[in-house]
């Protein structure tokens, strides 16, 4: 039976800064992967005291306002709870960025120093540039249609399995990680999901899983990760509608590890709108489906403490992306939660006959 939940507002405001901001600071100057990132805002909710709700009241309205860079909302449960929803602008932050910025918050309510010292450098590693010649860059894979989402949970031991299943005869090296594992076994599911929709079909279809990579530890040196912005582009992986889940992650590794110290310098010199462009028309090619993946597993979440504890539980919430599945830890750290976006009329097509659990 699902449980109703009856929001009271009981205030709506804007918060501005305590002092002015100094004038050398207030204008910030996007980098070129600020300028190509959605515009969107990264939805977190943080749990405290065991309440695990149905999302949709608790999150914040998605519409996106240019003047509004973050935006929270705080409820208050009759039973003590608490839920913190916070989204960020993607124009101006990655994950990774957003984590770093609320654990920094959480750690000033404690009325702990701070050592979170952001830089807004990127600009000078990765220049902004005119990208006229790529239209509609920004809203690439964004869709205006109805996208229903589903949390599907992985524990310790299936991962172990899938880990098992798709490194056999490999060696050491090349044991997929988790994520890898988790992600080519959903990848899967989308292509044998497109398969029966296209069944008696003489269409051919080819495929493509694009996995949002944290570019900043695979700099030599590494980038800071305090480094604020967006720092991460997607390793593209292609395959036929017939590959095993061992090939996928094959493919999926593979892409994965070719977003090196030599592919961030192409990022950084001129072959920069080379490297986009083609990107850009992979994915707006016919023909291809695609499935998007971004990992969250390793941002520490579960360490954001505003004064009543750490969470029980994070979550995040329905994006406008076709197919695209986030990944993230469960509160025991053991397994994964695959947070999965797609058409509502081709979610059961997805979960048919699978072993998936809810």
């Amino acid at each position: 039976m699902a449980l109703e939940v009856v929001m009271v507002i009981i205030s709506d405001e804007m918060i501005k800064p305590s002092s002015p901001t100094p004038i050398h600071l207030r204008n910030l100057k996007l980098s070129v992967l600020d300028q190509i990132s959605p515009p969107i805002y990264v939805p977190l909710i943080f749990f405290y005291n065991h309440h695990q709700l149905e999302l949709k009241k608790l999150q914040i309205s998605s519409g996106v306002d240019e003047k509004v860079m973050l935006k929270v909302k705080i409820c208050f449960f009759e039973c003590g709870g608490i839920s913190v929803a916070i989204s960020l602008s993607h124009k101006i932050a990655d994950g990774t960025s957003l984590v770093a910025f609320v654990n920094a918050w959480a750690a000033a309510t404690r009325g702990e120093t701070l050592e979170f010292k952001p830089s807004f450098d990127f600009a000078s590693v990765f220049p902004p540039r005119d990208l006229s010649v790529l239209e509609s860059t920004q809203t690439v894979g964004c869709t205006q249609e109805k996208i229903v989402t589903k949390r599907f949970g992985f524990d310790k031991e299936e991962l172990t399995k899938f880990k098992m299943i798709n490194s056999s005869g490999s060696q050491v090296k090349n044991i997929p990680t988790r994520v890898e594992a988790v992600s080519s076994y959903i990848w899967r599911r989308f292509i044998d999901a497109a398969k029966a929709k296209e069944k008696g079909s003489t269409k051919t279809t080819s495929f493509a899983a694009a996995h949002a990579v944290n570019l900043r530890p695979r700099k030599s040196p590494p980038f800071l990760q305090h480094m604020f912005g967006n720092c991460w582009r997607p390793a593209i992986a292609l395959s036929g509608p017939e590959a095993s889940e061992a090939e996928l992650v094959g493919k999926l590794r593979g892409a994965i590890t070719r977003m090196d110290g030599d592919f961030i310098g192409q990022i950084e010199n001129e072959l920069c709108l080379n490297v986009l462009s083609r990107s850009v028309e992979l994915f707006i090619k016919g023909g291809l489906e695609k499935c998007l993946f971004s990992s969250w597993c390793r941002f520490p979440v579960y360490e954001v403490d505003f004064g009543w504890g750490k969470p029980v539980w994070v979550c995040t919430t329905t994006l406008p992306f076709k197919n695209l599945v986030i990944l993230m830890s469960t509160p025991c750290g053991e397994g994964i939660e695959a947070w999965v976006n797609i058409l509502e009329e081709d979610m059961k097509m997805f979960e048919q006959g699978q072993e998936l659990n809810i």
